[in-house]
């Protein structure tokens, strides 16, 4: 058993901790200076984020396995040990005894649970001999009831039931080409499913920089689903565009490569750095500005607006498991004051006769759905657009009755499913 493997097994448990007891996100907590991975190599690093991910994924499942072998309240020093050895042994299928050896190792490690070494040994035997069974029987991870409870205006029971099961099999690695016509050239190059919106799909993507096309710039990481709310502005060749809090960038990106001229706004230095990074990369060219939106003021409006807003980011949880653990209760009080104060902004900032996109990443109708009737509401000269589904590589029933994109992770199931997003269009009048 190596020592490598020990660390990330090791460093897999204090990210769950920091997870379920501190409320911590996984995506802080790998950049912190202080973190549990701060030490690991970058091959170690990698499997403790996996490892935990993994097990956050299916973590009732795994409760429910454990349950059956455990039969007094577990310390729950000891319990996160056990729920990632039984991770490796019934989700990464790895070879029980290096999992329960190593569970064993980390048990003895800790002060807490050295005297629990051989429950540990017993417990886990038991779940690599019997418990797949009891695994394959269970149901995927439960959402929080404060989730299904906002989700509901967006979709059924048995909908919902979907959308977790869509969660438990995590995302695929989804890329947008720089030049759409190499979209199929590139999805054999790289082994990968062209995607009706172009995205190109890879289910096993290893290490992204060393793929063909990344350092040529000819293409970026990008979900299928947050391409929509970019296609969905048309044509933009030549236009005054602003995309509004613009980081990570993957739609700055996509509009600069239509030709179009783009200012490119967020309030992070820091993950501004990244949107100037990708466009470097790509030969493709934005004006970057970091500021508070809601205090600035352009110089002149523009012809097209794409506000992707802050928001609860419940769409994305296929790729981040943690979210429903660290924010299981959502206070989205600030966070439609603040959605509904941008798109205001947005609006006052965009020429007469041009056009607005709104998106969320969320699963909750109230950050979607509801700043559009919101909208249609106010005295503010402008009028909802239809956008239709087919043209953005869409199915139909994507799009609702008003006419707006509503995105669910378990749309294109089969294929790996989306991110849940909300897309809706405006335009100025003349």
């Amino acid at each position: 058993m190596s020592n490598a493997g020990i660390y990330a097994r090791e460093a897999a448990v204090r990210l769950l901790h920091a997870v379920l007891m501190e409320k911590r996100l996984l995506i802080d907590l790998v950049g912190a200076e202080d973190g549990p991975l701060v030490d690991l190599e970058p091959s170690a690093r990698a499997r403790a984020q996996s490892l935990a991910a993994t097990t956050l994924r299916n973590l009732d499942r795994l409760d429910a396995v454990l349950d059956k072998y455990l039969t007094k309240k577990t310390p729950f020093a000891l319990l996160n040990i056990l729920r990632v050895a039984a991770a490796e042994i019934l989700v990464d299928g790895i070879a029980s005894h290096a999992a329960v050896d190593s569970a064993v190792t980390m048990a003895k490690r800790k002060q807490k649970t050295a005297h629990l070494k051989n429950l540990a040994n017993a417990v886990l035997r038991k779940v690599a001999d019997e418990g797949a069974a009891e695994f394959a029987k269970t149901a995927p991870q439960a959402l929080p009831k404060a989730f299904v409870g906002q989700m509901k205006k967006i979709a059924t029971k048995e909908q919902i039931a979907a959308i977790e099961l869509a969660h438990q099999g995590g995302a695929p690695l989804d890329i947008t080409c720089r030049d759409p016509k190499e979209a199929g050239e590139f999805a054999k190059t790289l082994g990968g499913q062209l995607m009706p919106n172009g995205s190109v799909r890879l289910q096993r993507a290893g290490q992204i920089t060393e793929l063909p096309g990344f350092e040529t710039g000819s293409w970026w990481v990008q979900d299928a689903a947050a391409s929509i709310p970019a296609l969905a502005l048309g044509v933009v060749e030549g236009m005054r565009v602003l995309d509004l809090c613009a980081a990570p960038g993957g739609k700055t990106m996509q509009l600069a490569a239509t030709g179009a001229d783009v200012t490119a706004l967020d309030i992070s230095q820091h993950r501004m750095r990244r949107v100037e990074a990708n466009l470097e990369r790509t030969g493709l060219r934005a004006k970057s500005v970091v500021t508070d939106a809601l205090g600035w003021k352009p110089d002149a409006k523009f012809d097209a607006i794409l506000l992707d807003a802050p928001c609860s980011a419940t769409g994305t949880i296929r790729r981040h498991p943690d979210l429903p653990f660290a924010k299981a209760n959502f206070d989205l009080a600030e966070l439609l004051k603040l959605q509904r104060n941008l798109l205001a902004k947005a609006c006052e900032w965009l020429a007469p006769g041009g056009e607005l996109v709104f998106s969320t990443c969320s699963l909750f109708a109230a950050e979607g759905e509801g700043h559009a009737d919101w909208l249609a509401k106010q005295e503010i000269d402008v009028v909802p657009v239809a956008l239709d589904a087919p043209q953005l590589g869409l199915e139909p029933m994507m799009a609702n009755a008003a006419g707006q994109i509503r995105l669910r992770p378990d749309f294109w199931a089969d294929a790996g499913g989306m991110d849940g997003f909300f897309v809706a269009k405006f335009k100025k009048a003349s």
